[in-house]
């Protein structure tokens, strides 16, 4: 009898009590996947993250760096935002000075996030833009 009593106790203090969702608490801006294997592929994706964290505006965006081996030749690094190709470089098997590629892909991935804003905030104009 005293058990039942406390458990009915334990489902209304459970009923009547305020309901917070982590949802609204936690905001993730835009994700950075790394899938790069060699050290040349991480060390881009370590420069091109510390790019990221400073673009604003990133929530919604999700860029992937994935590395594939070419064998003989060395890798090629893919950029991929939202499942879509934007950035490709060729990577030999030499370390090679990494500063312009990032870039090139930071102003790159710059370049398709605002087309893909104007995708979306006007729908009247044609897919390539003009």
């Amino acid at each position: 009898m005293i058990k039942t009593k406390h458990t009915y106790l334990l489902a209304v203090l459970l009923f009547c009590s305020p309901v917070v969702t982590a949802a609204d608490d936690l905001e993730i801006d835009g994700l950075l996947l790394d899938r790069s294997i060699s050290r040349f592929g991480h060390q881009f994706y370590y420069e091109f993250s510390n790019y990221w964290r400073d673009l604003p505006s990133t929530a919604g965006f999700n860029i992937e760096i994935k590395e594939t081996v070419i064998p003989k030749a060395g890798t090629k690094l893919t950029l991929i935002m939202n499942n879509q190709v934007v950035y490709a470089t060729y990577l030999g098997r030499r370390l090679e000075p990494l500063d312009e590629r990032v870039e090139q892909a930071v102003y790159t991935v710059i370049d398709a996030m605002a087309r893909s804003n104007m995708k979306v905030s006007s729908p009247d104009m044609a897919l390539n833009g003009w």
